[in-house]
């Protein structure tokens, strides 16, 4: 816990945090994302996956094969890291790399059953952390609230 966590809920748990701080939305989405973060990966952890093999596996089966850098585009993962992620989930038997038949010197990398089945799994793990995370909201408050979120996201992503 930060400095800035620890002044925000004293042992009494009153809140110390200004009302003007509270009523900034970059400072909430900061703190909601770091919380966020740290409920996904430690949840994903105790299943022995990750946020980047999730990723991955959502991009292989909603868009098909992809090259390494075509992956690291879909699922926002450096091109750096796609090739330790990719070495994960392939000694996992969780994808299958081939040569590229139009581009001999890449490998095309394809979700396998096995990985179509761990995505599955994946899927109801992070349905249970999202219940958790959302547990405040009613299910029309967070349908609004990924509505709200995305366009946010979409808007910024679109002018930078």
């Amino acid at each position: 816990m930060s400095r800035a966590d620890a002044s925000d809920v004293p042992d009494d748990g009153a809140r110390r945090t200004p009302d003007r701080l509270r009523r900034r939305a970059s400072r909430l989405l900061s703190q909601l994302t770091m919380r966020s973060d740290r409920l996904i990966n430690e949840g994903l952890a105790r299943v022995d996956a990750r946020k980047w093999h999730y990723a991955v596996l959502a991009s292989l089966q909603e868009h098909g094969p992809g090259s390494q850098a075509e992956l690291s585009r879909r699922s926002g993962i450096y091109r750096s890291d796609m090739v330790g992620v990719l070495n994960e989930l392939a000694e996992r038997d969780l994808v299958e790399r081939g040569p590229d038949p139009e581009d001999r010197r890449r490998n095309v990398i394809t979700i396998s059953a096995r990985g179509r089945r761990r995505l599955h799994r994946l899927d109801k793990v992070l349905d249970a952390l999202h219940d958790e995370l959302l547990a405040p909201l009613s299910p029309a408050e967070r349908d609004q609230f990924v509505q709200l979120t995305t366009r946010l996201l979409d808007h910024h992503t679109r002018t930078s």
